[in-house]
């Protein structure tokens, strides 16, 4: 199970965010590049404990399903996914400013999220409740 806490994949990870330009063409969703900086940004500070969010009213068994299918079923999530309003752009989710400055900042944000020292472990996800320090990892590599 690829994840976060390998040293290769976050390589990886940042070499892909690293070769963004602002041009760069929507490959998944509707925002532009800029926008997806931010919103990948906002994303990580969730586990960080550094952005509130809501958790989603459902049943455990729906959560636990959904976690499941997310986490480990090998397939790619679907496109136009609806995310939290606090991390979507143009309702809660941080607005772009200037690229590179976001580019560096969502870098550093990925950084601390894998740092083992950051407590990581039993934080809130906002559909799946309680994910151990590994799921989150595969989280972010997701």
């Amino acid at each position: 199970m690829t994840h976060l806490g390998d040293a290769a994949v976050q390589r990886r990870v940042r070499d892909r965010i690293a070769s963004l330009q602002p041009s760069s063409r929507a490959r998944w969703g509707k925002m532009n590049a800029g926008q997806m900086l931010c919103h990948l940004t906002d994303s990580f500070l969730l586990p960080l404990g550094e952005k509130e969010v809501a958790l989603i009213r459902m049943s455990p068994p729906q959560r636990a399903v959904m976690k499941f299918g997310a986490l480990y079923v090998p397939l790619r999530w679907p496109r136009d996914l609806q995310s939290t309003p606090e991390v979507t752009q143009g309702l809660g989710g941080t607005p772009p400013e200037e690229f590179e400055a976001d580019r560096t900042r969502l870098i550093r944000t990925v950084e601390r999220f894998c740092d083992p020292r950051n407590g990581l472990e039993g934080r809130q996800h906002p559909f799946f409740a309680s994910l151990t320090r590994i799921q989150w990892l595969r989280w972010g590599y997701l």
